[in-house]
């Protein structure tokens, strides 16, 4: 998709802090953490959001979980983490690219609103 930033950050048209690229996947730090270690997971692959997962794209999603794994052990996040995807407006989705945030590096509270 053309004008999708997250598009856009994976291809290397706008910079970004890259943790991982490779496999469909790119992964890169949040320009606006919400927790010490905030990084986010995307398919390289334009998927709207969770909501437009297939069973054609399907495993590009466990690429990503398997990205979130490997890096969450070399972020040294062995006491925990928090995943989480934004579905929709009414889910609080800003960018309509499918992605994931990781968020660790402090007690992350039970609740999430």
């Amino acid at each position: 998709m053309s004008d999708c930033i997250f598009c856009k950050i994976a291809a290397g048209e706008i910079p970004s802090s890259c943790l991982y690229d490779g496999d469909g996947v790119y992964a890169f730090k949040d320009i606006n953490p919400q927790a010490p270690v905030h990084f986010l997971v995307i398919p390289k692959e334009h998927i709207g959001s969770a909501a437009e997962i297939t069973p054609e794209n399907s495993h590009i999603i466990s690429k990503c979980f398997e990205v979130i794994s490997s890096l969450a052990k070399t972020q040294g996040l062995e006491k925990g983490f928090r995943v989480i995807t934004n579905c929709g407006s009414d889910g609080g989705q800003t960018v309509p690219h499918l992605h994931f945030h990781v968020l660790a590096g402090k007690k992350l509270g039970e609740r999430l609103v």
